[in-house]
């Protein structure tokens, strides 16, 4: 429907470029009408503005909530033009119409995250009646533009001045998609608040529906390959600590790069304080659990020292000087921690395309709870957080040789890391870290083959090791090739119709096997 803009309604929190906005309007002869505290910021630009409580004859009232609830209002923004009936209706109420509605909303997200608030306050943060405004022009965007973004107005008032007044219906069709958007986030990050005040139902039983919403935080150079767009989004309402993640210097994260350093966090945060893990492609080419984080850089280089270059490190703790001087040594994308000492820093600034990344101490001391989820085309699949590791706190030694201190050390160790593998995953390990890794094939024995293979080629001995699977043995033929290498003990989840044949193996070779009942399979 064309028509020119006439009246327009503003009712706005975010006041950026208001008083550009305004003017333009008067300047065009637009009538202007708004609520309380933005009626009073464009009085202040001296600027025409007629109050809404003078077209409703009704004050605003209790605090602000009762405004521009009103027939006055909304019949001026609902009504459908090109019904004759509407329009008599409209003249018999002495509704006038309203052509343009540019509304944003009450701060709810910074309530919700705001400690010093308590929950009633929160919810007073909860907009009503702008909502409604919104969601009615948004319907009504035949006749009637809403703009929910002061970044549009210049986009407005161009298009005004290109067609007599008027926006095109395209763009009221567009400036209606981004209001639905925008109150859809907005009732998404209320709903994550609730959910957050709510226990979860017994049985922690799969969400009916799933709620979320992503704000872009900045386009990436490009996705997995330099071909594909890419971009970062931050959840609106965040499970998790992670993603405030801040980059002291270096060369703009790419998608891989942010990939990769999730992965190297989840597993320098499993293995403990002053842990280190090297990632590559997500998974580690090495990971270690010293008493210094150097110590643990140093042992975890050793494993795949060929593919730890390039590879995201991330350290479960405070890198100093002499960590800093030893990451120097390689080539590496990414160094993130929980702090960096001012020497370290000045050391790794040397290399200006390294990205110095922090984790604060939230993220790392915290253990998300709920479910995590995966699109695989349109589809979304859910599963709770595989968090902890309650299994090793009574494991299941099934054959008659029970390990030495140290292989048992070794045997938890590994266990921690093979959740972060691709499977098929085996890791053999010391007591300090990895020794060989074995990922992602499509048969465990060759899984188990790599690994052995990986430390023969760094030197490393794999006399007296442990190694850990992911999954069950589905074969005797894995554990016979980690023995034969020299691994003296072995865990695995068992569950395997061949678990007897695959115990006897371990027995018959003489070492020990401990079974975890619960597996972590990372597909």
């Amino acid at each position: 429907m064309k028509q020119p803009i006439k009246r327009a309604l503003i009712s706005v929190t975010d006041k950026r470029n208001l008083e550009i906005l305004a003017r333009a309007l008067a300047d065009r002869g637009v009538e202007i009408i708004a609520s309380g505290g933005t009626a009073t910021a464009i009085k202040d630009v001296q600027v025409d503005v007629t109050e809404i409580s003078e077209i409703t004859g009704f004050p605003e009232a209790m605090d602000g909530r009762i405004k521009t609830l009103h027939p006055k209002i909304h019949g001026g923004i609902l009504a459908d033009r090109r019904k004759k009936k509407h329009r008599q209706q409209a003249e018999d109420l002495g509704v006038s119409m309203i052509d343009l509605v540019v509304v944003n909303l009450y701060r709810f997200r910074e309530a919700a995250n705001n400690p010093d608030l308590d929950e009633l306050q929160v919810v007073e943060a909860i907009d009503i009646g702008g909502p409604t405004l919104i969601r009615a022009a948004a319907k009504n965007y035949d006749a009637v533009t809403v703009v929910v973004d002061p970044d549009d107005y210049d986009r407005l008032i161009d298009e005004m001045d290109g067609n007599n007044g008027e926006v095109l219906h395209e763009t009221r069709r567009m400036f209606a998609s981004k209001a639905f958007h925008h109150t859809a986030s907005y009732d998404t990050a209320i709903a994550a608040y609730f959910k957050r005040l709510v226990p979860p139902p017994p049985g922690n039983d799969p969400p009916e529906e799933i709620l979320s919403a992503f704000t872009k935080v900045h386009s990436l150079r490009y996705g997995e390959n330099p071909h594909c767009k890419g971009a970062l989004y931050r959840m609106a309402s965040p499970t998790e600590a992670f993603g405030g993640f801040k980059q002291l210097q270096g060369k703009e994260l790419s998608y891989n790069n942010i990939h990769d350093m999730y992965a190297a966090f989840l597993l320098a945060r499993d293995l403990g304080e002053h842990a280190c893990a090297i990632i590559k492609h997500t998974n580690p080419c090495g990971a270690a659990a010293c008493g210094t984080v150097l110590e643990s850089f140093i042992r975890a280089k050793k494993t795949d020292p060929i593919s730890a270059f390039g590879s995201v490190v991330s350290f479960n703790g405070h890198v100093d000087a002499g960590t800093a001087e030893a990451c120097r040594e390689i080539f590496l994308e990414v160094v993130m921690a929980r702090s960096f000492s001012d020497d370290a820093l000045a050391s790794l600034k040397k290399k200006k395309n390294l990205r110095l990344i922090t984790v604060g101490n939230e993220a790392w001391d915290g253990t998300p709870a709920g479910w995590t989820g995966r699109e695989v085309g349109d589809l979304l699949l859910m599963q709770e957080r595989d968090e902890g590791f309650p299994e090793l706190e009574q494991l299941d030694y099934v054959t008659a040789r029970k390990p030495a201190p140290n292989e048992e050390t070794a045997l938890r160790i590994a266990w921690r890391i093979v959740k972060h593998i691709r499977s098929n995953a085996i890791v053999i390990c010391d007591d300090e870290g990895t020794i060989g890794v074995g990922a992602g094939q499509m048969s465990r024995v060759d899984s188990c083959r790599i690994a052995v293979d990986k430390a023969k080629r760094e030197g490393l001995s794999i006399d007296g090791a442990s190694a850990a699977s992911d999954a069950f043995f589905p074969f005797p033929d894995g554990v016979e090739v980690l023995a034969e290498a020299g691994v003296r003990a072995v865990i695995q989840p068992g569950g395997s119709i061949r678990d007897k044949e695959v115990i006897e193996a371990a027995e018959r070779l003489g070492i020990t096997m401990a079974l975890t009942g619960r597996r972590h399979f990372r597909h």
